[in-house]
């Protein structure tokens, strides 16, 4: 992970040096949240691309196995509980949800680490460790139910995902689904507290780090920056920040 607190004090020292200006601990958070999203979201269309091109690549600079361990962070699995009402398997967990400041985003409880996180891509879907794989279209599951050839059983099960919810066929699996699926970034928090004269002090037991890969702090720092210059209305921050970023990725992927 990227600790927080260098994170910020390494762009606040970047700004004073220029003489650029200040955020604030709020406005931080929001645009670090943002910076690592972005980032994030880069890595799965990333490993797409680079899935459709030839690999060359050496043990220590194979550009797939780079992004797969950079996403590792976000990885989990989970035991979706069966909803003896709709015959289905609930994968979010709704009362969180309402109650979460974040609800616009489906949660997942996760019981390995006693909270609930955002679902932000679903990955594999076992039964009693088998690979269900690509989950069924609607208009494809009325022929493969009716087709004695095609007719799900206990050992070739297969599986509706609509609306958040998994429809596994036959009816009768009503345990043993397991899935796999990557978490959103948490937000990220520099908390603080205040000493005598009104200064912040960082607080560490209380803030939220960023779950990137250690080796992603240079580029996040260039990110926080470019939304930096957009917030102190700089836009030589914008454009020398932005240039440094497009750089660094242009690298990566060659």
């Amino acid at each position: 992970m990227v600790n927080v607190n260098a994170v910020y004090q390494t762009v606040l020292l970047i700004l004073n040096q220029q003489q650029r200006g200040y955020i604030t601990p709020d406005e931080f958070n929001k645009i670090g949240t943002q910076a690592q999203l972005a980032m994030f979201e880069g890595y799965t269309s990333d490993l797409n691309q680079q899935y459709r091109v030839p690999q060359n690549d050496t043990e220590y600079s194979n550009r797939v196995k780079n992004i797969q361990e950079k996403l590792q962070y976000f990885q989990r699995t989970a035991t979706p509980v069966y909803n003896v009402a709709t015959n289905k398997f609930d994968i979010l967990d709704f009362a969180t949800y309402n109650a979460n400041p974040l609800q616009e985003y489906p949660f997942v409880f996760n019981p390995s680490t006693g909270v609930d996180e955002v679902l932000y891509r679903l990955g594999t879907v076992f039964y009693k460790d088998y690979d269900l794989g690509q989950y069924t279209q609607r208009n494809e599951l009325r022929q493969l139910l009716l087709s004695p050839l095609t007719q799900p059983t206990t050992n070739f099960p297969i599986y509706l995902y609509e609306n958040d919810t998994l429809q596994v066929f036959p009816n009768t699996i009503q345990s043993g689904i397991t899935i796999s699926y990557l978490k959103r970034p948490d937000n990220v928090l520099w908390n603080f507290t205040t000493n005598g004269v009104g200064a912040y002090e960082y607080s560490q037991g209380t803030s939220i780090q960023f779950e990137l890969d250690p080796t992603e702090q240079e580029e996040l720092i260039l990110r926080i920056l470019a939304y930096a210059g957009v917030i102190i209305q700089d836009p030589t921050i914008i454009q020398a920040a932005s240039q440094q970023v497009a750089e660094q990725d242009n690298n990566e992927k060659q």
